[in-house]
């Protein structure tokens, strides 16, 4: 009779610590939404960003998922889920990254390859011995970018395109600048009307792509920094670009779009408005500079834009559901609903932190943080210029994904960043 009651009683301790643990892990997601709902109500009434989405999750399920705000400031078009944000540098990793992971560990591409030895237009250039490896810790030593596009505008009177005082001439804003209202396009490049093999840049401006013929010059003539110092360059990610598509003989948006078909989202790709519709799009900046119109539809980054909205450093468009996909693959080590999407050792190794010995906290494409109150050793992920974030810890299998179009209506607006709003929300679901 004793052992049968000594039974019972650690079969109800049992139950009793199962029912107490659900409790407790409800009682912290209640928690963690309260706390982003608050941070959210303080960020909107604000000004941080006119809408936002945000998502939580493990590797098996998503645990809040949330939208905030509306479109613009107008407030006539509440955020939905189907909307799609601008994921800027995310892109990064989203495009690029996950493609070069995919070839890595197909055999196709290696971490040694060199630019030279892939694109034949760097063969004998002095960035002809950078590595694929320099190009994703950005560690080759190139200048943080290049503004390409602003080669394509000039003045009738040789006067500056910008001024940072406001005048009759330079009537209006730009980032912190004034344009001059008298900018003529180069019309050897730039067209406003469809010509021939000539490449879409926004809805009303087309590029001569002879015009790459110097933006790859000026690449290879961009290494100003010390090669093995960290330097967070675009001009990495275009590289990476380049190389895949030499490699393979794909383009970067096919290659990317086979792994997002294989994982089963569709509310993510570049040019969204081959695949969505423009008012499932958030706009993003009010561009009275190159395109003189507000941006939506079509890549913010003029880098991306004049590579006709696919390009290594940016150009993704996504909703946070399908980025949460993503997130729950890398937290599976590859696998997402029993099919390994990529192999684990390579998601492993490019989620570490190889130089951090030498004080390089940065993974392969991923972002990385020195340990700090907010991030841990081994969280990763990366962050966009338009207000965008998204980063995983596999040793507590968390995620966290926010996105916002900060940048509408101009990039000036940086008050989320003075806040460390993504990086408060990022501890809360941390603990």
């Amino acid at each position: 009779m004793k052992n049968i009651g000594t039974r019972i009683i650690m079969v109800s301790l049992v139950f009793f610590g199962i029912n107490v643990y659900s409790q407790k892990k409800s009682f912290d997601e209640k928690r963690n939404e309260v706390y982003i709902d608050s941070m959210m109500t303080n960020a909107l009434e604000k000004g941080f960003f006119p809408g936002a989405e945000i998502i939580v999750g493990n590797k098996d399920a998503v645990l809040i998922s949330k939208n905030y705000g509306f479109h613009d400031y107008s407030k006539k078009q509440p955020v939905k889920s189907d909307d799609v944000y601008d994921l800027a540098s995310m892109s990064k990793v989203l495009g690029a990254t996950l493609v070069t992971m995919r070839l890595v560990g197909d055999g196709k591409m290696n971490l040694k390859d060199k630019v030279g030895d892939v694109v034949a237009v760097y063969k004998d250039t002095p960035i002809a011995d950078l590595t694929l490896f320099e190009l994703l810790t950005h560690t080759s030593g190139l200048k943080a970018s290049i503004t390409f596009y602003q080669s394509l505008l000039s003045t009738p009177d040789g006067l500056p395109l910008l001024s940072k005082d406001k005048s009759d001439i330079y009537p209006d804003l730009f980032d912190t600048m004034y344009v001059n209202k008298n900018i003529i396009y180069d019309a050897n490049y730039l067209s406003f009307t469809p010509k021939e093999n000539w490449v879409q840049v926004y809805k009303n401006m087309w590029i001569n792509p002879e015009f790459y013929k110097t933006v790859y010059a000026q690449i290879a003539t961009a290494n100003t920094n010390v090669r093995g110092k960290y330097v967070y360059s675009d001009l990495n990610l275009l590289l990476v670009k380049q190389m895949i598509e030499a490699k393979t003989g794909l383009k970067l948006d096919q290659l990317a779009k086979e792994i997002y078909s294989e994982l089963g989202i569709s509310k993510i790709g570049y040019n969204p408005l081959k695949w969505t519709s423009e008012e499932n799009v958030m706009p993003t900046e009010l561009d009275n500079f190159f395109r003189k119109d507000t941006i939506k539809g079509y890549v913010h980054d003029e880098a991306a834009a004049i590579f006709g909205g696919v390009s290594g450093n940016a150009g993704l468009f996504a909703n946070a559901q399908s980025i949460s996909v993503i997130c729950q693959m890398l937290l599976n080590n590859g696998k997402y609903k029993g099919k390994q999407i990529l192999k684990a050792k390579v998601v492993k190794e490019f989620a570490e932190s190889p130089l951090a010995k030498e004080g390089i906290y940065r993974g392969l494409g991923f972002d990385k943080r020195k340990p700090d109150e907010f991030f841990k050793a081994n969280d990763f992920g990366h962050t966009g210029f338009t207000g965008t974030f998204f980063f995983m810890n596999p040793d507590n299998n968390r995620f966290l994904i926010i996105l916002t179009n900060r940048v509408n209506p101009t990039r000036t607006n940086r008050l989320m960043y003075k806040d460390d709003f993504s990086a408060k929300i990022w501890r809360q679901i941390n603990r």
